[in-house]
């Protein structure tokens, strides 16, 4: 077992190399891990090594004060608290390996948190960016006609792909303007479609639907080319082609239009528990990655309301009552 980097070459003291490099093979043995995190495993390891070496002390002297100072010196340099985590995994890892091997006689790393990890922010795209993706497909082919209804009821309804995927035509009530969907947890919820994806399906249903069925008996929706149940796969493939069409630049995953759904959805003043609930979260705390939008949102609505903000209202408007 290599694990990456040629041991030959590490300014590590060749003791505690050495302790490395069975530490390593033990990891490589137990959980069959690949060269690239065995490789990110020694890094971590010997950059503590080092570090401890400049403060006269060694791996297995070290105690919990001392790795917390090497820890925050890391954070210091400006590493991320997600990057501090792994290398804080590495340590735990390598620590818990000493103490069964009777190395040390107590585990320092024991008592040490995790760095919090804040979530991301949900990438988003711009009304500009959806409104050009949706422009992209070529309506005027049966395999266009279908994308361009599905990409209209994903971004109005906010639907996760696996549910779009899914959709069948019991779940369809384009009369009354509404999509029942059964999402994670088997929990139902009903999310209305809006004019503009209802008009784009009823096209889709009367012209492309029957040919990709080709006189097959189905329910599903949104056939494949093949007319089969189509992969979530399949649907990314084809919304990635429409956005090179499109000139959308910005990275793409499968959650993108969802993401979009409920970022222009806050900033035209919905509600954060309505959002929640279209989105069929069980938890609002899930939804609550959205608060960015509703503080940004709020801000711009004070810089351009309020008198004192420098930004718009009358600086010099009366005093009222």
């Amino acid at each position: 077992m290599n694990g990456g980097a040629d041991p030959t070459t590490s300014r590590v003291p060749g003791n505690e190399q050495m302790l490395l490099e069975r530490w390593l093979d033990h990891v490589w043995m137990e959980r069959g891990l690949g060269d690239h995190t065995l490789a990110g495993y020694r890094s971590d390891l010997e950059q503590c090594a080092l570090w401890l070496a400049e403060q006269r002390s060694a791996l297995l002297q070290a105690d919990r004060i001392r790795l917390l100072e090497w820890l925050a010196d890391m954070m210091q340099r400006g590493l991320s608290a997600r990057s501090v985590a792994r290398k804080m995994s590495a340590l735990r890892g390598f620590y818990r390996w000493a103490l069964r091997e009777n190395l040390i006689t107590e585990d320092p790393t024991l008592l040490i948190s995790r760095p919090k990890i804040g979530r991301p922010l949900p990438k988003s795209l711009t009304e500009a960016d959806v409104d050009a993706l949706l422009a992209a497909a070529d309506t005027d082919t049966v395999l266009g006609l279908r994308d361009r209804a599905m990409l209209e009821v994903l971004y109005a309804s906010g639907l996760r792909v696996s549910e779009l995927v899914g959709l069948t035509l019991s779940q369809l009530n384009l009369r009354q303007g509404l999509v029942r969907v059964v999402g994670k947890g088997n929990k139902e919820r009903l999310v209305p479609l809006g004019e503009e994806a209802q008009d784009w399906v009823s096209r889709y249903l009367q012209h492309s639907r029957p040919t990709l069925l080709a006189g097959a008996s189905d329910d599903i929706v949104f056939p494949s080319q093949r007319g089969q149940p189509m992969t979530r796969q399949t649907f990314w493939h084809r919304i990635k082609q429409l956005a090179i069409i499109a000139g959308v630049q910005k990275p793409l995953s499968p959650h993108t239009l969802r993401h979009a759904f409920a970022t222009h959805l806050l900033n035209h003043g919905a509600d954060l528990r309505v959002v929640q609930l279209l989105l069929g979260h069980s938890d609002l705390s899930t939804t609550q990655i959205y608060t960015h939008v509703a503080r940004q949102r709020l801000h711009d609505l004070h810089a351009r309301h309020h008198p004192r903000s420098g930004a718009g209202g009358d600086q010099a408007g009366s005093k009222g009552d």
